[in-house]
């Protein structure tokens, strides 16, 4: 996990990326690449859709160690049944990865993957939108 340090160089923001950017790169892909992102998007905004997924998944691009389950309940208001499944939901989907602890009690912790990880400076544009329209008032 990186940690509080930010994203790995190689997800550094490069600007605002534009509408004509996006048509540019799709365009610049095969027929099976086309597809192939779209559908990844496809299922990617399905997970993410889901409510309190997003919140869930921006803990972790915060968090400076991995999350335990009382960690994210503490910090979010979401139910106890609706977080477990969007935790189950996001590992399933590997952008988080589970790990139990032969511990008395039993610990589980919770920490994002390299694949959640690139998503994260998508998390900084979201904020920094937040930003803008929050001071525009």
């Amino acid at each position: 996990m990186s940690g509080n340090n930010g994203p790995p160089a190689d997800h550094e923001p490069r600007g605002r990326t534009t509408s004509e950017d996006i048509r540019a790169r799709r365009e610049s892909l095969s027929e099976d690449d086309r597809a192939a992102v779209e559908e990844t998007v496809a299922e990617l905004l399905d997970v993410l859709g889901k409510t309190h997924a997003m919140a869930v998944l921006s803990e972790f691009a915060v968090a400076e160690e991995p999350l335990r389950f009382s960690d994210l309940q503490s910090t979010l208001d979401v139910p106890p049944n609706t977080l477990s499944t969007r935790l189950s939901e996001l590992t399933e989907a590997g952008l988080l990865v589970r790990e139990s602890h032969d511990e008395v009690p039993p610990r589980v912790v919770y920490e994002p993957t390299e694949k959640a990880e690139g998503l994260f400076p998508a998390f900084g544009y979201l904020h920094e939108w937040a930003i803008e329209q929050a001071t525009d008032r």
